[in-house]
């Protein structure tokens, strides 16, 4: 049986600065390396990638991917679910800005407080918990303003915002059906391989459906975003989102995802040479105190 936390500790909140991090890191290779390769096929690769290292930790490790547990059909939900966030976030963002796109998908972690509570009584918020999601919300939507207007000229603008509610929403869901069923019982190995697994094998073929060009001559700095989007993004840092899925409030875990787009905020600045706004440096302390109130203890 999986000791689980009610609260987070420190190493929960390492792991997750740290994964965040990257996630904000890798935000910004996957946009450098847009004009080289396009945006699925790139998460194909990782996926696959990962699908692969996955297999081989395991096998080194000892640990069975493949024996019967009854997790087979949450299992398969919860990679579905994970795939079609991808395919939502890439083909919105065809039709309106990324700035929009992220606020939407990043209502993600009020669908896991609002439906997760519906089968997990102890992931309940309260009104302090509650309002720290709203102020992290409204931080990041602070941050992004510059890039919020919708483009007039793109007629199918509410179709990109759609897409992005959806993929927030499919995020939300995934965290929702791992938290609620078997597979909250399961090493975070199995989890994380039903959902690359999945993805690595369905993303391809939605690439080609969106007209995506494959050409592998690439650079040394394509090769080199693909290998680390790979190995410590797809592979490390989803196998410590699992890990932490299993062990911590998954309420209280979602937070930390509002920080995300603020460290792609800022490494993309810092990759530019140029200053971090102040819009970046508030939105940063905002998100923090909201945190914080999602973490406070009741009573």
């Amino acid at each position: 049986m999986t000791s689980r936390r009610t609260h987070l500790d420190t190493l929960a909140i390492g792991l997750l600065l740290a994964c965040c991090l990257f996630w904000g890191f890798q935000q910004v290779l996957v946009k450098a390396t847009l004009a080289e390769v396009p945006p699925v096929l790139q998460a194909a690769i990782r996926f696959a990638g990962a699908t692969a290292l996955l297999w081989l930790w395991c096998q080194a490790r000892g640990i069975a991917l493949f024996e019967r547990d009854g997790t087979l059909g949450a299992g398969l939900l919860a990679g579905v679910l994970f795939c079609a966030e991808f395919v939502c976030i890439y083909v919105g963002l065809q039709y309106t800005s990324a700035s929009r796109l992220t606020i939407f998908l990043y209502t993600a972690p009020f669908w896991v407080a609002l439906l997760l509570p519906l089968c997990v009584k102890t992931e309940r918020l309260g009104a302090w918990q509650w309002s720290g999601l709203l102020l992290a919300f409204v931080a990041v939507a602070y941050a992004l303003q510059d890039g919020l207007q919708a483009d007039t000229t793109n007629t199918g603008w509410w179709w990109g915002d759609a897409l992005a509610l959806g993929a927030g929403a499919l995020w939300g869901l995934t965290t929702v059906v791992i938290r609620s069923t078997r597979l909250a019982t399961i090493s975070p190995e199995k989890l994380l391989y039903y959902q690359v697994a999945l993805s690595g094998f369905l993303l391809p073929f939605v690439s080609l459906q969106l007209g995506e060009v494959w050409q592998f001559e690439l650079s040394v700095f394509a090769w080199g975003s693909i290998l680390i989007q790979t190995v410590a993004g797809a592979f490390a840092s989803y196998l410590v989102w699992m890990w932490l899925l299993g062990h911590y409030p998954a309420t209280r875990l979602s937070a930390f995802v509002f920080l995300t787009p603020l460290f792609a905020m800022v490494f993309g600045t810092l990759w530019l040479g140029e200053a971090v706004s102040a819009h970046t440096v508030v939105a940063l302390v905002a998100v923090a105190a909201g945190i914080v109130l999602v973490n406070k203890k009741a009573g």
